[in-house]
């Protein structure tokens, strides 16, 4: 079985009052912490209003990030495809994947906030199919194709990259939130998946549907999607306990939700946190909640259960946020690296199995204990030693390790 691949998504999603500075810095920081934790994915997004989402170039701060990571793959999370003229787009991630020596993943979307679309002066009833058009533009264009386009809000006269991508086939990527689009996109040119929406319970639920949409696509356009190409979205919080984990991340939770989504982005039907210990019951309680706040154990079980929900994918990404102070989120994505990636893919099952069966069949190993202690009784000096031996007194691995105490007192006897 393939082993699963683990990410990280960073919108970013940071509180209001802080240096944006030292955000970026730490942003980065993080990057690089991930990386050397083994992370397979890292994502940054694109937006330009709200606050609380200040990278408005993923490309830019992608090459940075690259500078700083060794092996890491650095995705756009993504580039919002209407705000840009195609070949502008192509052109960038052409150099991001050469800045980055072949570690570029090309994701897009239409645009999520309805603010930037309207800064942009883009009817939001236009953006899908845009985000559609653009994608096999920059396709052609990947292929070292001459291209003449010309289009409502586009043109291209004899366009070719003058330098292709260093990664033979760069990975195409749609966002997928609520509506079928992003998923049919997906279906429509055979590309991969981050589905966004499945930070809710609703959204996990969905999965299976949304999968749905894009293999009927892919049928009809005579392609195909593989579910290692599938990118899903969680949110955790771990700790050493549960009560530790709800304790760290409560507060900021409650702060995210109440500020964020219900002040700022005002979604229809959401109300604020009465509380901390309201704001963890709602999001990470319950059988099938899409958040985890709690123990490597407590996000082993969510992931489990996504992927027997969702029929299986191929990567979990992480979203990253500010809901516990900098040096316990740290520590929040050391413990996942440490104790919930290895048990997921099997890293520790050998050792656990070779443990048990040294314990379960002991006997076939005392012929070492034996052979030492055939040894001693050859001479006449270390069988009198005997009787002086004590607990820690023999240099000598316990694995191998006759019971000389058990011997010395046969010999006082």
């Amino acid at each position: 079985m393939a082993r699963l691949k683990f990410g990280a998504f960073l919108a970013p999603h940071h509180p209001i009052g802080e240096n944006p500075l030292l955000q970026f810095r730490r942003d980065l920081d993080f990057v690089e912490q991930i990386d050397a934790l083994g992370f397979d994915e890292f994502w940054c997004g694109e937006h330009h209003s709200s606050g609380w989402e200040m990278i408005a170039s993923p490309e830019m701060f992608l090459a940075a990030a690259g500078e700083r990571t060794k092996r890491i793959k650095l995705g756009t999370g993504v580039v919002s495809l209407p705000y840009h003229h195609p070949y502008n787009v192509a052109q960038r991630m052409v150099q991001l994947d050469w800045m980055t020596a072949g570690r570029a993943i090309f994701g897009s979307g239409p645009g999520a906030l309805a603010s930037d679309a309207h800064t942009l002066g883009i009817d939001p009833m236009t953006q899908r199919d845009r985000q559609d058009e653009a994608i096999a533009i920059i396709r052609r264009l990947f292929k070292g194709e001459r291209v003449t386009a010309k289009s409502d809000w586009f043109t291209m006269q004899d366009a070719a990259l003058q330098l292709l991508p260093l990664q033979e086939d760069m990975p195409f990527v749609v966002a997928s939130q609520i509506s079928p689009s992003g998923m049919t996109l997906a279906g429509k040119y055979g590309i991969g998946i981050i589905s966004l929406g499945s930070m809710s319970t609703q959204g996990l639920m969905a999965l299976p549907t949304q999968w749905g949409f894009a293999e009927d696509a892919a049928k009809k356009a005579g392609t195909t999607v593989s579910r290692s190409d599938w990118r899903v979205l969680l949110s955790w919080h771990i700790a050493e306990t549960r009560e530790q984990a709800q304790r760290e991340a409560g507060p900021g939770l409650m702060r995210w939700h109440n500020e964020y989504n219900v002040r700022t982005l005002q979604r229809p039907g959401l109300e604020p946190f009465t509380s901390p210990e309201d704001a963890i019951e709602k999001t990470a309680g319950g059988e099938n909640a899409a958040s985890t706040i709690g123990t490597p154990d407590d996000l082993v079980k969510t992931i489990k259960n996504l992927m027997q929900v969702s029929g299986g994918v191929g990567t979990i990404i992480g979203f990253v946020h500010d809901w516990a102070n900098p040096e316990n989120t740290r520590r929040s994505w050391d413990m996942v690296a440490r104790y919930v990636i290895p048990e997921i893919n099997g890293y520790v099952r050998g050792l656990r199995e070779s443990q048990k069966f040294l314990i379960e069949n002991r006997t076939v190993f005392e012929r070492a204990g034996q052979a030492v202690m055939a040894k001693i009784m050859e001479n006449e000096k270390a069988v009198a030693a005997l009787a002086h031996t004590g607990p820690g007194r023999v240099a000598i691995p316990t694995i191998n390790a006759p019971d000389l105490q058990k011997e010395a007192a046969k010999r006082k006897a």
